[in-house]
């Protein structure tokens, strides 16, 4: 869930600095060159601006990736460990109840 918000801020904060740069350019008192200039520079800072956050959600999901890794992999450990660990004890309580039943038949 929180990945999602995260997402849907930077999605939106991309599209507002470009809907706010567009607006604030077009309605500016300014030549058509000038404009267009600026328009220009608005978007070379919009497309740095957003290859900056790309990067950023990829190291951060490449970070998140890793740790499910890490995390699985324990998991997967922990579950190995805990199903040998009940296969012993059950077959240790079979050869108990194996030897209590060759002792009642010994009486």
């Amino acid at each position: 869930m929180t990945e999602n918000n995260g997402k849907d801020f930077v999605l939106g904060t991309i599209i507002g600095a470009a809907v706010g740069a567009s607006l604030a350019l077009l309605f500016a008192p300014k030549s058509g060159k000038e404009l267009r200039g600026d328009i220009n520079q608005g978007a070379v800072q919009v497309r740095e601006r957003a290859t900056e956050w790309k990067d950023i959600a990829q190291a951060k999901g490449q970070e998140w990736k890793d740790l499910a890794v890490i995390k699985g992999s324990e998991l997967k450990q922990k579950t190995q460990d805990l199903s040998t660990n009940v296969q012993s004890k059950f077959q240790n309580m079979r050869e108990n109840d194996n030897q209590s039943d060759v002792e009642v038949d010994e009486y």
